[in-house]
């Protein structure tokens, strides 16, 4: 965040990054069907930048393998994230660029649920509501100065 603008949590807590993914021969034979799974969601979403500091939500630990849950059978993600403070105004736009990376990035079949880690945000209630909601998330997403803000944070940077 740049200009006079005061951050909310202006010494967040940074936690160490996860070691990548090791790849099997089976991962990268393309014969072999290979379901989506926690770990390759998580992989998608760990380095989404946080849109106050120049950390990724996995340094901020606003995103954890532990609370990604696919069911590849089923078509569905749930993706729950954990905002750094109780009331943090960003929380919606985490949110909604956790939920547009993962609309982007996995076949149509699925169906995603983004939402706030029960109680530890206090309008947890109201952004899972926004979330939710197709029409609003669409409608979010036809807000170019949002759109343009959501795609800062899906922008790779280097690490």
């Amino acid at each position: 965040m740049s200009g006079g603008t005061r951050l909310e949590n202006a010494n967040p807590l940074i936690f160490e990054r996860s070691g990548e993914r090791l790849l099997t021969v089976a991962d990268e034979d393309e014969d072999v069907a290979d379901p989506i799974d926690d770990r390759e969601i998580f992989d998608l979403i760990r380095s989404i930048n946080d849109p106050e500091h120049p950390l990724s939500l996995e340094e901020l630990n606003v995103v954890e393998q532990m609370r990604v849950n696919v069911n590849d059978e089923e078509s569905t993600v749930s993706v729950e994230f954990t905002p750094t403070i109780p009331h943090c105004s960003m929380a919606t736009l985490i949110g909604l660029s956790l939920k547009v990376k993962l609309l982007r990035s996995l076949p149509d079949r699925f169906k995603i649920d983004v939402h706030i880690t029960p109680g530890t945000h206090a309008s947890e209630d109201a952004v899972n509501k926004q979330l939710a909601d197709k029409e609003r998330v669409a409608a979010a997403l036809e807000n170019s100065q949002l759109l343009e803000v959501v795609n800062q944070c899906l922008s790779t940077r280097s690490m």
